[in-house]
């Protein structure tokens, strides 16, 4: 057999430079498509996800001193003789805050507040019953109060439970709730959580106009923190609701209706720290605290007056236009107009939700 001469071409070894680099660069890529995965996910997602159908808009007039009678013609329906009963159904966590604004709002229109609190989280870890425990706060509304508790499902530390799945039993177990407040064929149901708070003009049209629809949904300005951070308009789960026999509380979408500018939606609007702690490792999106320094409470606050993400996730847009442009901190707003009366009424109370109050309480 011939010998291979060591000057004739033979199969070359790489370069031990670049054996280097591929060892630092190959892991360091997998690292980071592991840990950025979702990020990945999201900005790729016009490319492997379709928008929902479009809703059918609604237009939304009201001004200050115009009659009902007239506001119920500019959109197409009549006055009625007498106003419809309203109730106001939540699923209530923690949100004390946005619930003492809701109430105070909705309280004279409204003729009974239906609240259904859990002593579990969506992803079932224990929790205290605050409305039970700070009911006194809400005396003011006590005798249109309905509230209850659904014993929720603990669930044991290594274990996994689907925590949506938690959240629908307890959105089923609220029709039972509804009926036993009194609710009748023909009232009007708003069904919406806590941090969805329909504008008073918007449910005094639900009142008193007829030929509205049987079942829209109510489109919510979005805030982000406080009411210094406007989102968009993008908040669209709540709905109102003329209650019948196959009236069935949920928080998804029902229909293509969908009325505008009708109100507020306030994320993550807490007090304390602590409270956005809480919130974000008991509801439904839990998931995204990927590292436990996402609950730092420095790391938070810092977030929070900068109108950053806490988990550090893209915006879920449908298109590469709309995901460019809502990338980054939300912009800053010194606008404090038509926000809720009760919260201007109360501004000391609640400096902490309008411009200028984004320190929040460490205690």
């Amino acid at each position: 057999m011939a010998m291979r001469s060591p000057h004739s071409p033979s199969r070359r070894r790489p370069p031990k430079f670049f054996c280097l680099i591929l060892l630092i660069v190959a892991p360091t890529c997998i690292f980071g498509l592991f840990t950025n995965y979702q990020k990945i996910l999201y900005f790729f997602r016009p490319l492997w996800d379709k928008p929902p159908a479009p809703f059918i808009r609604l237009p939304h007039y009201y001004a200050e001193n115009v009659t009902m009678d007239h506001l119920c013609r500019l959109h197409g329906w009549s006055i009625r003789d007498e106003p419809r009963r309203v109730f106001d159904g939540i699923i209530f966590s923690n949100e004390l805050d946005m619930l003492d604004i809701r109430w105070n709002e909705l309280y004279p229109y409204v003729t009974k507040l239906v609240i259904f609190e859990a002593n579990t989280t969506f992803t079932g870890i224990p929790k205290p019953l605050y409305f039970a425990s700070n009911r006194g706060r809400f005396a003011f509304a006590e005798d249109k109060i309905i509230h209850d508790v659904f014993p929720g499902v603990i669930v044991p530390r290594g274990s996994h439970a689907d925590p949506f799945d938690l959240e629908k039993k307890q959105r089923i177990a609220m029709n039972a709730l509804l009926r036993r407040a009194g609710i009748s064929n023909g009232d009007i149901l708003i069904m919406s959580d806590t941090d969805e708070i329909p504008s008073p003009h918007t449910v005094k049209l639900l009142q008193w106009c007829d030929g509205i629809p049987p079942k829209m949904h109510l489109e919510l300005k979005h805030y982000m923190y406080s009411f210094e951070f406007p989102v968009d308009y993008s908040s669209w789960r709540a709905t109102a609701h003329i209650y019948g026999p196959r009236t069935f509380y949920q928080h998804s979408r029902q229909t293509n209706y969908l009325f505008s500018d009708a109100g507020w939606h306030c994320s993550f609007c807490f007090r304390r720290i602590e409270d956005f702690v809480f919130k974000m490792t008991a509801y439904s999106h839990a998931d995204r605290v990927k590292r436990r320094e996402f609950l730092d409470h420095s790391r938070i606050q810092k977030l929070i007056c900068r109108g950053d993400d806490l988990f550090d996730m893209l915006p879920e847009e449908y298109s590469f236009k709309e995901l460019i442009k809502k990338m980054g901190a939300i912009p800053r707003s010194t606008s404090a107009v038509h926000l809720p009366s009760y919260l201007l009424k109360n501004v000391d109370k609640f400096r902490f939700l309008l411009p200028g109050g984004c320190l929040r309480s460490q205690g």
